[in-house]
C-alpha cells in the first residue's frame, strides 16, 4: 500500500468516526448537543482536524442523513421483499418506515427535519436520498392507480408517513394507534 492510498485510508476511517461520533452524540442527547468541540473531544482529535472533513456541523448532518437514507432504502427493501402481493408489501413498507424513524430519531431528524445542505427533489439530490426515494417508490408505484403519478402518489403517501412519524414522535398521536393508523392509511389510500 502507497503513503497516498494509507492517508485516504485514514482520512476516511476518520470522517466515518466523526459521523459515527456525532450520530451517536445525537442519538442519545438531541443535536442540540452536537458540537464540534464536543466532538473533537470524544474522538481526540483537533477541531482544525474537524474542519479539514467537514465545514462545520450543518456538514455532518448532511453526512448523517446520507448514511440514514442508505439505511432506510435498506430497511424498506427488506421488509418489501418478505411480503406476498401488493396491499402486504404497501403495509410492510409504511410498517417498516414508521419504525425506522421510530428506532433512529436522529437520524430522522437530520434527514427530513434539519438543513443539512443537501438537495431534495432536485437534479443534484445526492444518490442515497434519490434511492430512499426509489425504495418507496417500488412499492407504492404499483399500487397508484389508473391515471396516477407514481411519483406523485409516492410523494403523497410519504407525506402521510412523515406525518405519523413526526407527530407519533412527538406524543400528538398515541403510539398503541399505529398499527390501525397504517391499516387505515394503506386502506383508503391505495384502494386495495
Amino acid at each position: 500500500m502507497s503513503v497516498q492510498e494509507r492517508k485516504q485510508r485514514e482520512r476516511a476511517e476518520r470522517e466515518r468516526l466523526i459521523v459515527a461520533t456525532a450520530r451517536e452524540i445525537a442519538e442519545r442527547q438531541g443535536w442540540d448537543a452536537v458540537t464540534t468541540r464536543k466532538l473533537a473531544e470524544r474522538i481526540e482529535y483537533s477541531q482544525p482536524v474537524l474542519y479539514s472533513h467537514f465545514r462545520g456541523k450543518r456538514e455532518i448532518i448532511g453526512a448523517v442523513a446520507l448514511e440514514g437514507a442508505t439505511e432506510m432504502a435498506v430497511a424498506l427493501r427488506a421488509a418489501t421483499a418478505a411480503a406476498d402481493g401488493p396491499r402486504a408489501r404497501v403495509t410492510a413498507l409504511a410498517r417498516a418506515y414508521l419504525d425506522f424513524a421510530a428506532r433512529n430519531p436522529a437520524v430522522y431528524d437530520a434527514l427530513f427535519r434539519l438543513d443539512g445542505g443537501l438537495a431534495f427533489a432536485d437534479e443534484e439530490t445526492p444518490r442515497p436520498l434519490r434511492d430512499a426515494f426509489a425504495a418507496l417508490l417500488e412499492s407504492l408505484g404499483e399500487v397508484a392507480g389508473d391515471g396516477v403519478h407514481p411519483e406523485l402518489f409516492t410523494e403523497v403517501f410519504w407525506a402521510a408517513l412523515h406525518g405519523l412519524a413526526t407527530l407519533t414522535r412527538a406524543r400528538r398521536l398515541p403510539p398503541e394507534d399505529t398499527g390501525r393508523r397504517v391499516e387505515l392509511l394503506v386502506d383508503r389510500l391505495t384502494a386495495l
